[in-house]
């Protein structure tokens, strides 16, 4: 291989920006939901007009599907991290913990995916839903390879996310989130 190919070139300016697109629009799924994502909103957070999207975007479904890998990306990455932190008899409660700990609670804009927007997902178009299944495929196998209860423990640390961000009263929020750990302590994980 020349060394000339072997090397990377830097990302262009439309490669750039285009990857802020898709950054502002992760965080702004989680934080209002798809519906409440709008393309203008989100060219204008990232200093561009609303004509400028097309240069990047099919259409706002593109976007949104871009939108999901990404956060879905972050939030297995995020996993992946606080797994690889802890000493291998400790990756599962550290990340169970890291999931259910008040920050993330707090944080819906930079956390899960899965508990912002789960209920509305169904509803999104078909390339939405496919790169959000992928990304939960991902998250279900992080936690695979510290649990042979993968599926159940995923689904019971997102319903848990879900409900302690639902409820209106901090003092619940925080006794969902302890009792869910508590659980996890109490089987063995």
């Amino acid at each position: 291989m020349k060394a000339a190919t072997a090397k990377r070139t830097a990302p262009s300016r439309k490669e750039v920006t285009h990857e802020r697109i898709v950054g502002a629009a992760a965080r702004a799924i989680r934080r209002s939901g798809y519906d409440g994502t709008g393309v203008a909103d989100i060219m204008k957070k990232v200093g561009l007009t609303h004509g400028g999207f097309y240069a990047h975007f099919t259409s706002r479904e593109a976007m949104l599907a871009e939108a999901a890998d990404r956060a879905g990306a972050e939030s297995v990455a995020t996993l992946t991290r606080v797994a690889a932190a802890a000493p291998p008899q400790e990756a599962l409660r550290s990340m169970i913990r890291a999931y259910l700990s008040k920050d993330h609670v707090e944080n819906a804009e930079t956390g899960c995916p899965v508990a912002a927007l789960g209920s509305d997902t169904p509803r999104q178009a078909a390339r939405v839903r496919r790169a959000a299944t992928r990304r939960i495929k991902e998250m279900i196998d992080v936690v695979a390879r510290y649990s042979p209860d993968a599926l159940v423990t995923v689904a019971t640390m997102v319903g848990a996310l879900v409900l302690a961000r639902a409820v209106d009263d901090p003092k619940l929020s925080e006794a969902l989130r302890e009792a869910s750990v508590k659980h996890f302590d109490g089987t063995g994980t």
